[in-house]
């Protein structure tokens, strides 16, 4: 397991977005990520669709009816959310912000809509990453090979596929995923530098005191 606390330089954590139509493998480097990384969690959505077969509530999704939802919107719980093949999904803001402040950082897979929202609310703490298939064809293969939706849904995602991959420029890295074990390693580079960027490391300027302090 990761550990990027071993130097015990207290740091300010980030929102790691990944981004892809579905299919194109966000989800299953997600799931990879998080079983390597101990700095590392995923933001739990809210969502009005319904379970599916092996999903969990406060697990997978905090699963809500459209009223309930539609409240949460109003009282501006959400840092961000969007309707998505008819249903709703939202980020809910207090355990990300209380993520960040304790130096863990927070996984979101989630779409354009929802980067874009993000993008305006917390700019800073934010890092994006879009995911595209290497063609065309792989995309409609695996999203048939996996199973989980009827041929009429996977046209729909084929269709929908387009419009999300024009949004690929919005996003700070891109990645084309032609093999995952690739594609993975990519993205771990990306979090491992962000990381360590200067500004996110809050505790810096103490150690570099203390440093010079005992020089002098």
């Amino acid at each position: 397991m990761v550990n990027f606390q071993k130097n015990k330089i207290e740091r300010r954590g980030l929102m790691f977005v990944l981004s892809s139509p579905s299919g194109a493998g966000k989800t299953t480097i997600s799931r990879r990520l998080l079983k390597t990384d101990s700095n590392l969690k995923i933001s739990i959505s809210h969502t009005t669709r319904k379970r599916r077969p092996g999903e969990s509530s406060g697990h997978d999704y905090h699963f809500v009816d459209e009223a309930s939802f539609n409240d949460s919107i109003s009282q501006g719980t959400f840092l961000e959310w969007a309707k998505v093949f008819g249903h709703y999904y939202g980020t809910p803001a207090a355990p990300v912000e209380e993520a960040l402040s304790q130096g863990c950082d927070v996984l979101f897979d989630i779409d354009w809509q929802g980067t874009q929202q993000l993008s305006q609310a917390a700019r800073g703490d934010l890092v994006t990453v879009f995911l595209l298939p290497p063609s065309w064809g792989e995309l409609e293969r695996r999203l048939i090979e996996r199973a989980q939706d009827s041929l009429g849904i996977v046209q729909e995602r084929m269709s929908r596929a387009a419009d999300e991959i024009s949004h690929w420029a919005e996003y700070d890295y891109v990645i084309i995923n032609d093999g995952l074990d690739h594609a993975l390693e990519q993205v771990r580079a990306i979090l491992d530098a962000e990381r360590l960027k200067r500004s996110r490391q809050t505790g810096m300027n103490r150690f570099v005191k203390s440093l010079c302090q005992k020089v002098s």
